[in-house]
């Protein structure tokens, strides 16, 4: 998932508005406990304990702020796409990821928090994104390997996610999921071409999965034993597959996968555990995943730097937008006189 909420510090700064002391919070509770209990959707206007509603705040925000820093290591591959075909193929997909962002923003905004506040966030470097996207796309076929094993690792991830039971969170995961899953396809059919082509070409496959691989296992959080918001958030129905289970799942779909491409994933524990019925896999260095998170990656400094002046460079179109809002509103109580 393009989000690690459940693994790291609160955002100084966003906070969800608290609620008006209620003095039916037993009761109120009781219901928002019921409801969760029978898989139902808690929407909006509901009541929902503080706790609860921060969490997803964190939690929807940090997948907004993913999306949108997401879209700069493919975006600056669009003007070195290989052929026209891939050049419009690319496009739509950051379009898509731009999408994402803006419906995830929506999402959290019904809980009390503005799209400035999380943006602010985002842009002053307290809010975190998924740590992936701090790596730097070298060659044409990193942008095939982000769509199979990056977009394949979300989608893993982002699938239960449609069974939120927040309901504007979960509505926007069924539109996001179908949309990513376009993304995978895409990309493991750009590696299908490359694998068909020469030398070269194979060698840069094999090069960039090697790149990618672990640190496609590391998004998924860190262990369970290590992950300690997860047991509330999976009580909630807010996540409902743990860390170490969807990693699990996401390796062994992908082996076959990797089989029909032709290439080798880059572990040497990689082998099928007959008793367990799972592929048995090696260990993820997760000091490197801490320190990205944390702001040390190759690209952090770049990225968030890249993210400021475009939002500063569009100023003057959100005044604009806003100024014609407001000759729009005015012309119609005139009208209306």
């Amino acid at each position: 998932m393009y989000t690690q909420s459940f693994n790291v510090p609160d955002t100084p700064g966003l906070r969800s508005v608290p609620l008006a002391p209620s003095t039916e919070s037993a009761e109120s509770q009781a219901r928002f406990d019921n409801k969760i209990d029978a898989d139902g959707k808690i929407e909006p206007q509901d009541w929902m304990p503080e706790a609860y509603r921060k969490t997803l705040v964190r939690q929807i925000s940090q997948h907004a702020h993913s999306e949108i820093v997401g879209m700069l290591p493919e975006g600056n591959w669009i003007s070195r796409a290989p052929s026209l075909k891939r050049k419009t193929i690319l496009i739509a997909k950051v379009q898509d990821e731009g999408g994402h962002g803006l419906y995830l923003y929506s999402a959290a905004e019904t809980l009390g928090t503005s799209r400035d506040q999380m943006l602010e966030g985002l842009h002053s470097g307290k809010a975190k994104y998924s740590s992936i996207f701090n790596y730097p796309t070298l060659n044409w076929a990193d942008l095939g390997v982000v769509g199979w094993l990056v977009d394949g690792a979300a989608i893993m991830n982002q699938i239960p996610l449609c069974r939120c039971s927040y309901g504007p969170y979960a509505r926007a995961m069924i539109r996001v999921c179908k949309e990513e899953s376009f993304h995978q396809r895409q990309g493991y059919e750009a590696l299908l071409v490359m694998m068909k082509g020469t030398v070269e070409q194979k060698a840069m496959v094999q090069d960039a999965v090697n790149r990618w691989w672990w640190k496609c296992l590391a998004m998924f959080g860190p262990p369970d034993a290590d992950s300690p918001h997860s047991a509330q958030a999976m009580r909630w129905g807010i996540k409902r597959i743990s860390n170490d289970d969807l990693r699990q799942k996401f390796v062994d779909a992908t082996v076959p996968q990797a089989k029909v491409l032709g290439v080798t994933l880059p572990d040497p524990d990689l082998k099928w555990n007959e008793e367990r019925q799972h592929h048995d896999y090696g260990q993820i260095d997760w000091d490197e995943f801490w320190s990205t998170v944390n702001g040390n990656g190759p690209c952090n400094k770049e990225r968030l730097a890249t993210r400021v002046k475009a939002h500063n460079d569009g100023q003057w179109v959100r005044d604009a937008a806003l100024a014609y809002s407001r000759k729009r509103q005015t012309q119609a109580i005139k009208e209306a006189a």
